[in-house]
């Protein structure tokens, strides 16, 4: 089975989607993810989507479900890379990604996590 790597980096996780995502996929991140914020206590996800041209409907409801999931185990969530055509294509199917924070590269990423919360 297909896995997308998870990085650790000090408190924070890394996951560079670099393939197109079919269901499956997304669902086995989405458990591996959660899984990994527990194991690490990772107080945030960088989820970069550079590499992605589509995101359907399903992968958009993924990824804001996971920012949910990582929120109740007490983490945030930063996408980053999102391509122009990516980010009409949500709007257009009315994704709201709540609970998710948007930076346009992973350096901008990791400033947003590393920031203190008020």
């Amino acid at each position: 089975m297909d896995r997308i790597p998870i990085l650790k980096m000090g408190r924070l996780l890394l996951v560079t989607i670099q393939v197109d995502m079919h269901d499956q996929l997304a669902i086995t991140l989405q458990d591996d993810l959660t899984e990994r914020i527990v194991k690490d206590r990772a107080q945030g996800v960088l989820i970069d989507i550079s590499a992605l041209d589509i995101v359907d409907s399903f992968i958009g409801r993924m990824i804001s479900n996971t920012a949910s999931m990582a929120r109740i185990l007490d983490a945030s969530t930063v996408l980053v890379g999102m391509q122009p055509a990516v980010a009409i294509t949500l709007v257009e199917l009315g994704m709201a990604l709540v609970g998710v924070q948007t930076a346009l590269n992973v350096e901008q990423g990791i400033r947003l996590l590393e920031r203190p919360s008020d």
